[in-house]
């Protein structure tokens, strides 16, 4: 039975080697008829598979199998590193005892003795081969498919020495021949255990940037304790129980505080170094901390529903993407391999027919053959994406895919979503003014509108539903009806009561607008009331102001980014809301007030539409809310605030864990720092083998410094990829302020 959704299968893969290993799996997994599209990650070790729900997780590995690598369970992943690294270090440590006297014998006559070659052809042979065997083998397997990787290069490299030194040594014993001849025991034996040395460094830097999602994973509790004092396991927690954190535990999942009141650690998962103070009614995410208080708290979420599990699989799913400068990387790798046995054979060939000395060939077309392994550019891209997602999800930022990485660079424009955003989204209650009603009148408006709005969802009308406690029996709503953008009506004791915007009602008195006037000036909201169509009073609610929107602002400045701010507020509240963080300040700035909710989203493709015409600009959207979610869609780039509900965090790009608006621009900045990271990798391993081949082939450099260098550039790519673990952000700046 075919789906017409495509259908998502992940396998792990043990025994690539290489980027072009992955490479040759993903076009064999993509020749499938019933395969949309298949990415497989050489860092990672995995391979994505979108399908039409014809195949099975079997007949993949089938076909992955048939290549000559095996497919592993997820939970034999670790313990298959972990074995791959232990043989790698095994090799390792026998090729360096053995190369290192090889060497030195052979580079400095004055520790060389009678019969020294014979010596270091004993102490060559097993570095080549036994230590080696790992290259050989998948040359070989890779050769029965019709195909070349970079082991095939080590392979015809370090054979090719130790064949032509058998060659000349036996040569010299039996024949008295070749008595010029080189012997370049040694050279094939540093080939091996440079490279060795260096794919041991790639092994242990990609499990170095699997920490991130190792640690995360680690982070929840492994028990809960039920009201009644039982200790249960975490997998037989159920939706709807209620489980008591003390003091310095755990919080086992995600919940609703019940009773108790407590501050929270939650920077595990938000980055967040303050604890959040919370009560009754707060919600609360599994594997944090409570710091003092006890907590009673109901399960909302449990296993893979949790927000925990959500962050280390949105992680999981970025590091096995692939960004655009990875196909392009991809593609060279496909072609370089066959192209750099091409340019060794040419340069034994030129060399012999323009009359160099043989031993001169020979040694130019081995040391091109090493040089061109392009270890470095099959790990410029997978490693750095890995590092910089791990470090995201350590701070609190979830980066979804990793053409994420380009979509960030190229934005130069941020839309914020005003409440819940810029602002706490906690709407609570100022005063109720206007109106030349008597007391009594009043009351009752209060009390008619409490009402009203306590049938309602959203924030303002929650703060304005709790007004109405003045004691007096609730009234009976009838033919409730919510506007969106506007406000909400109903028949209430026999009249009809609105509440909400001015557009709401048929008339507004001059008292009542100036009373509105005022509240809005000040930033605040003004809500109107009143019976038959005229509004009678105003509710003034406030919305403070997160601490870190003014410094938010300024870092997208300081970004590059002009910064909208967008509303269904009034003109006059969003103006003073953006004075006062900032927006305004940079030419570009704006704000966009009284906007439905509906309308959000074609206020962004209007932005991006005119953006293009003019300044060819990229447009970023923030928001929490469930109507932020088309706007987020429409964006270049959408950023959800993890305070907000899972519909916005599904149509983002990007997820910040906290609240703190601060926390997208540290988003913005990893991402950045990311893909230039990953271009820096891409540039110097282009650049090493572009540069390199070339003075291999005219013989400026012999194949031990060839594979030395093959190695340092290795290195390289490792060591700038891992110092994005030490990335620290915006709001590591302003902790210390």
């Amino acid at each position: 039975m075919r789906s017409e959704t495509p259908q998502r299968s992940e396998i792990s893969i043990d025994g690539m080697t290489c980027a072009a290993c992955a490479s040759r799996v993903q076009q064999r997994l993509g020749e499938l008829g019933s395969v949309v599209d298949a990415q497989v990650n050489f860092a990672t070790a995995k391979a994505t598979v979108l399908h039409d729900g014809s195949v099975d997780e079997r007949m993949l590995a089938v076909e992955v199998e048939s290549l000559g690598y095996q497919v592993i369970s997820a939970s034999e992943t670790t313990e298959a590193e972990q074995r791959r690294e232990n043989d790698l270090l095994n090799r390792l440590r026998v090729a360096m005892v053995l190369a290192t006297p090889a060497l030195l014998i052979s580079m400095i006559p004055a520790l060389r003795f009678g019969g020294w070659e014979w010596v270091v052809a004993a102490l060559s042979v097993p570095v080549i081969t036994w230590s080696g065997w790992r290259f050989h083998t998948a040359a070989w397997m890779n050769l029965r498919q019709g195909a070349t990787t970079m082991d095939t290069l080590v392979s015809m490299g370090s054979l090719a020495a130790l064949l032509w030194s058998l060659t000349v040594l036996f040569g010299r014993a039996v024949f008295d021949a070749f008595e010029d001849g080189f012997l370049y025991f040694e050279t094939g034996a540093v080939i091996v255990t440079f490279i060795l040395a260096g794919k041991w460094l790639e092994l242990r830097a990609k499990r170095r940037s699997g920490d991130a999602i190792r640690a995360l994973a680690d982070l929840g509790a492994r028990t809960a304790r039920l009201e009644d004092g039982r200790e249960i396991a975490l997998d037989d927690l159920a939706v709807g129980m209620t489980f008591v954190v003390r003091p310095g535990e755990k919080i086992a999942t995600d919940g609703v505080i019940i009773s108790g009141s407590s501050a929270v650690d939650e920077s595990m998962v938000s980055g967040e170094p303050v604890p959040v103070e919370v009560r009754p009614g707060d919600e609360v995410i599994g594997a944090t901390i409570n710091a003092n208080g006890s907590l009673v708290v109901r399960a909302t979420k449990v296993g893979n529903d949790t927000a925990l599990a959500q962050i280390i699989e949105l992680v999981d799913k970025a590091q096995g993407g692939r960004a655009e400068v990875q196909r392009l990387a991809d593609r060279v790798s496909s072609v370089f391999v066959p192209l750099a046995i091409v340019i060794s054979a040419l340069t034994l060939v030129t060399w012999l027919v323009v009359g160099g000395e043989p031993n001169n060939a020979f040694t130019a077309a081995v040391a091109v053959l090493i040089i061109a392994c392009p270890c470095a550019l099959g790990l410029a891209t997978p490693l750095g994406i890995m590092v910089g997602t791990g470090r995201g999800a350590q701070l609190g930022v979830i980066i979804k895919g990793a053409e994420v990485l380009e979509d960030t660079r190229s934005i130069d424009a941020i839309v914020l979503d005003k409440t819940g955003t810029v602002t706490e989204g906690k709407m609570s209650l100022a005063r109720i003014e206007g109106g030349e009603l008597s007391s009594e009148e009043r009351d009752l408006v209060v009390q008619l509108a409490a009402s009203v709005e306590a049938h309602s969802e959203h924030p303002i009308a929650q703060a304005i539903a709790t007004s109405g406690d003045t004691g007096r029996t609730a009234f009976a709503v009838t033919d409730f009806e919510n506007i969106p953008g506007s406000g909400v009506r109903a028949m209430v004791d026999g009249v009809r009561v609105g509440v909400g915007r001015r557009s709401h009602f048929n008339a507004v008195p001059e008292t009542v607008e100036a009373a509105a006037a005022h509240a809005e000036a000040g930033g605040a909201t003004a809500v109107f009331a009143g019976r038959d169509g005229v509004a009678e009073i105003v509710f003034v609610v406030t919305d403070r102001i997160k601490p870190t929107s003014a410094a938010a602002i300024s870092a997208f400045h300081e970004q590059g980014l002009s910064v909208t701010l967008l509303t269904g507020d009034n003109q006059t509240t969003a103006d003073a809301v953006a004075r006062e963080v900032g927006i305004g300040s940079v030419d570009g700035d704006g704000v966009i007030a009284e906007v439905f909710p509906g309308d959000k989203a074609a206020v962004i493709s209007q932005k991006q539409q005119g953006d293009r015409e003019r300044n060819h600009q990229r447009v970023a959207m923030v928001g929490d809310g469930i109507n932020d979610a088309p706007a987020l869609a429409q964006a270049d780039l959408g950023i959800a605030v993890g305070t907000g509900t899972d519909v916005a965090i599904e149509a983002s790009d990007l997820t910040v864990i906290s609240g703190d608006l601060l926390a997208v621009a540290d988003a913005i900045a990893l991402s950045r720092r990311t893909l230039s990271t990953i271009k820096g990798n891409l540039f110097w391993a282009f650049a090493y083998n572009a540069s390199a081949i070339p003075l291999a082939a005219f013989g400026v450099l012999n194949p031990r410094i060839a594979a030395a260098a093959m190695g340092l550039s290795s290195l390289f790519v490792v060591s700038n990829s891992l110092r994005l673990r030490s990335f620290s952000g915006y709001r590591s700046s302003a902790s210390t302020q």
